[in-house]
């Protein structure tokens, strides 16, 4: 089936069916709606070879990975969530492996000079981040996941980081805990940036003193934090919770946690970012996870429909997508211990 035979079907124009189908805000939510269940129902698909035609290149988006430690757990299921979603519009996903910045600098002004690519996902960016003013300056369309601060506009989406954090460290002050570890991702990236920022925030508001000896940045593995908790439970005033920045950290945490003969929930408590994997689920821990929860797939679909639009024509300076994150309470997370429950621990 071709736009035209689906537009003719619906008595609406090819452009007002096009539009609806890469969810231009100026198509009514009905219509919009109406055209998706026809083209579902119909089976309806954009034609590809169309596509590279009209535009001059493949229908692909580009993925540049710093190395090989950047295919984890978390861009893993991510992977799996934007690929899904570009696989129903019969678009691929072309991924390349660099070894440092002036390699992915290279890869990036190769991809536009062949117009190998419709469009490249930027990832993990720092606060003023160089590599979207170049993609902008070699107009190489990009949805950035997460965000930077650059004058030129560009299309991105977010979760909530900062207030994430702020949460749940406000969450742990109510519950009486003054000494809060904050077990961080990579210095400088703007996702740690605003983590520390909302935990620093949760602190300031509650006049709680900001010891920089416990805030950790390392990578989300579960042998970083291990040894960063083990370090930190051996501290005159060690912590009595902690902020783990991923499930992966959470692990380590819990396995330094329990050499030190403390018991998870009741000596010391934990809140974990979840990026909700399938096969690590914090309901089903002993003892189960308190966690902000945002899932990682879900992000990843979502990016691949911001992809549509900004292909569609979309500007990308209405493209900004910040979504909200969940705070689960569970039984990782309890009131502070008593002095006397603390030595006894020990």
């Amino acid at each position: 089936m071709r736009l035209k035979d689906l537009a003719e079907h619906l008595g609406l124009s090819q452009t007002t069916v096009s539009r609806a189908l890469n969810g231009y805000p100026e198509v009514n939510e009905a219509t919009r709606l109406r055209v998706m269940e026809t083209a579902d129902r119909l089976g309806y698909r954009p034609n590809a070879n169309a596509l590279r035609l009209a535009t001059g290149r493949a229908s692909t988006i580009g993925l540049v990975l710093r190395g090989s430690t950047e295919f984890g757990p978390h861009m893993t299921e991510f992977l799996a969530g934007i690929g899904t979603g570009l696989a129903h519009k019969e678009m691929d996903i072309l991924v390349s492996t660099v070894d440092n910045h002036e390699e992915e600098v290279a890869t990036y002004r190769r991809l536009a000079a062949s117009q190998s690519v419709n469009a490249v996902l930027l990832h993990s960016p720092t606060l003023h981040d160089d590599r979207a003013r170049l993609l902008t300056k070699l107009r190489l369309p990009f949805v950035l996941h997460g965000r930077t601060e650059i004058d030129e506009p560009h299309a991105w989406f977010d979760i909530d980081n900062q207030g994430a954090m702020e949460r749940a460290a406000s969450h742990l002050i109510d519950l009486g805990h003054r000494r809060i570890a904050l077990l961080n991702g990579i210095k400088g990236r703007t996702f740690a940036e605003h983590r520390e920022a909302g935990y620093c925030t949760a602190l300031m508001d509650r006049n709680v003193p900001i010891d920089r000896g416990l805030i950790a940045n390392s990578s989300f593995t579960d042998e970083a934090a291990f040894r960063i908790t083990q370090t930190m439970l051996e501290l005159p005033q060690p912590p009595t919770a902690f902020l783990a920045g991923s499930m992966m950290t959470a692990l380590g945490v819990f396995r330094a946690v329990r050499i030190a003969g403390l018991n998870l929930g009741e000596d010391v408590s934990m809140i974990a970012h979840d990026d909700v994997f399938p096969y690590l689920n914090a309901d089903n821990m002993v003892p189960s996870m308190s966690t902000t929860r945002s899932s990682m797939r879900s992000a990843g679909v979502r990016i691949a429909e911001l992809f549509q639009q900004l292909l569609a024509g979309k500007p990308v300076e209405s493209i900004h997508e910040l979504w909200p994150v969940d705070l689960v309470l569970r039984q990782s997370s309890g009131p502070a211990p008593t002095k006397t429950q603390a030595s006894t621990a020990k």
